[in-house]
């Protein structure tokens, strides 16, 4: 399987707060940036790197800076927005897209109602973000728009992850890896992840 599991001991203390029900909306959506800041510090761990020469206050000297494809972070809406600002503060420069899709109650596909994505989006280094892979219908959707949009260089980034929906993007994704703080136990009967955290959007917006 494409995917990794990334067991930081903050990021996993952290987690064990979110999952807390009587974690408040402040507390969830604070714990929430920090541990995206810490999971995309790994998801960045490989960036190639190159050499420069430039000045210190004493010295000439030779140094390295980041080499390659620039970033582009996509929140897939609305939940995939609690991740952002923990990734833009670890990558300021990078470029922000938006990807919203609904689940259609008949015959529950994924539909999408708004996209909005870098120009250079072919150009760029692509994180999709989203807090919950549950199904995995939505995630495969959003990474199936952004390759129709010219994308070519994409991850995967949640939180926490179902069985379910891990196979679901490597049977239709098998190219694009999934970074995740856990890989939990089950989906239930109403598709939510068992023991999961509840609602994250939910959660993060105060909309219980």
């Amino acid at each position: 399987m494409n995917v990794h599991l990334i067991e930081h001991p903050l990021i996993q203390h952290k987690l064990t707060l979110m999952r807390k029900k009587e974690t408040g909306t402040k507390d969830f959506r604070e714990l929430l940036e920090e541990i995206a800041m810490l999971m995309a510090y790994e998801i960045t761990r490989d960036f190639p790197l190159m050499e420069v020469e430039i000045e210190t206050p004493l010295t000439k000297c030779r140094a390295k800076v980041l080499a390659g494809k620039k970033v582009g972070v996509v929140p897939i809406l609305r939940a995939g927005l609690g991740m952002l600002n923990g990734v833009m503060n670890l990558i300021p420069a990078a470029k922000v897209g938006h990807i919203g899709l609904y689940r259609d109650p008949e015959t529950l596909k994924p539909v999408e109602y708004y996209c909005k994505l870098p120009g250079d989006v072919g150009e760029r280094a692509i994180i999709a973000v989203d807090p919950m892979l549950a199904t995995g219908g939505s995630a495969s959707a959003a990474l199936t728009l952004l390759k129709e949009k010219g994308a070519k260089s994409i991850t995967l980034m949640c939180l926490v992850a179902a069985p379910e929906g891990v196979k679901v993007i490597n049977e239709d994704h098998p190219d694009i890896p999934i970074y995740t703080a856990s890989i939990d136990e089950k989906l239930n009967e109403k598709g939510y992840i068992m023991p999961g955290l509840g609602d994250a959007g939910d959660r993060i917006f105060g909309t219980m």
